[in-house]
């Protein structure tokens, strides 16, 4: 959720740059950009820590993250901030990678599942906080929610002294007891289902503040609210997460997870008030806290030791992928069918999805 820290103040960026030509692409650009660029350089990213290690990326990394980030305040042209929004993608490129696999360096088995699930709730509290933050400091001025991204420079001074690179040995071994690589086969299949949940997720922060606004709730603080609280709803399933990975399959997750999304979606679709779309979108987060953890669990568990940047690499561009996606599969959609159609439509390919999930999942127990 880092491109979407700024997502409460696109209406009124959209407003400030009304005579830009295409603005209502260009303003949803700005959140997805970022993706893009992701999407782009994970893959190298992931073959350049497998050969030359994580810890030096990680560092320059978040310095860009925090630069690139915070050049919004003071740009003043659509075009300077999309810039802008790559380079912040390059840099998250290199963190997200970097991240995934230094868990398959450090971690295995239940223990890995544990901190993912943990990881995956430190994202969700840390959306809540920036998305809500960001709701707030839009009512000021739309450039305000850049600020935010400042915050990498207070989380620097403790990676550097924290984070130790993994003897390459260690980091190409498989761990006691840790299963086989999977096929390439299912590593395809995730890799699909992780676009596709992206491309459909990230209708929440690029399309959820323009649908409130058509609904009669126009005030940024409360489209940061919402998707907040969609955030947070993640993070307390997320929480849970190892506890449930011992008891369900990674195939059940899937499925119970598209199920609950699919289900938030369809409600959202329905819902004619504030609450009753705070309400279903919370649904929503319940899902992709099982959705979440679980792409990075698995994708770990199918990949080769020596491969797992590489590995890493490719959800990280599966998923960035999708979410740059987003805005150009759904503004024809929304045009088309409006925004409620869009959710239901939405709701429905997720049920498709669930049902795969839940199909696969009992092939395996036969």
């Amino acid at each position: 959720m880092s491109a979407a820290t700024i997502a409460p103040a696109l209406p009124a960026m959209q407003a400030h740059f009304a005579g830009t030509e295409q603005v209502a692409l260009m303003t949803r650009l700005v959140l997805t950009i970022p993706a893009l660029a992701i999407a782009l350089v994970a893959l190298p990213v992931g073959s350049l820590i497998d050969r030359w290690g994580r810890r030096p990326f990680l560092i320059s990394a978040i310095g860009l993250y925090g630069i690139a980030g915070m050049s919004g305040l003071v740009l003043d042209s659509l075009g300077a901030i999309l810039f802008s929004r790559a380079l912040l993608g390059v840099a998250v490129a290199i963190i997200m990678t970097t991240a995934t696999a230094l868990v398959g360096d450090y971690l295995a088995g239940p223990a890995r599942d544990r901190f993912l699930g943990l990881q995956s709730a430190a994202i969700g509290g840390g959306g809540l906080l920036c998305l809500t933050g960001g709701g707030l400091l839009a009512e000021i001025d739309w450039r305000a929610p850049f600020a935010l991204y400042g915050m990498a420079f207070l989380l620097m001074p403790a990676v550097i002294a924290f984070i130790a690179e993994p003897a390459r040995s260690a980091a190409n071994r498989s761990a006691p007891g840790e299963a086989p690589a999977g096929s390439p086969a299912a590593l395809a299949l995730l890799l699909t289902a992780a676009v596709l949940n992206s491309v459909i997720f990230y209708l929440v922060p690029t399309q959820l503040p323009f649908h409130l606004r058509e609904l009669g709730h126009a005030a940024p603080s409360r489209a940061g609210l919402a998707i907040g609280l969609f955030t947070l709803a993640q993070a307390v399933v997320a929480f849970g997460f190892g506890r449930l990975r011992r008891s369900w399959s990674g195939t059940t997750m899937f499925g119970m997870g598209f199920g609950l999304m699919a289900a938030g979606y369809g409600l959202v679709a329905m819902a004619e008030s504030y609450v009753a779309v705070v309400a279903a979108i919370i649904v929503t987060g319940f899902g992709m806290g099982l959705v979440i953890p679980n792409l990075s669990a698995t994708a770990l568990t199918v990949a080769p030791p020596a491969l797992r940047g590489r590995v890493a690499g490719g959800l990280t561009a599966s998923i960035f992928l999708g979410q740059f996606l987003s805005p150009l599969v759904s503004q024809p959609w929304i045009g088309a069918a409006g925004y409620a159609g869009t959710f239901r439509d939405m709701a429905v390919v997720l049920a498709a999805m669930a049902m795969i999930g839940l199909v696969l999942a009992r092939r395996g127990r036969s």
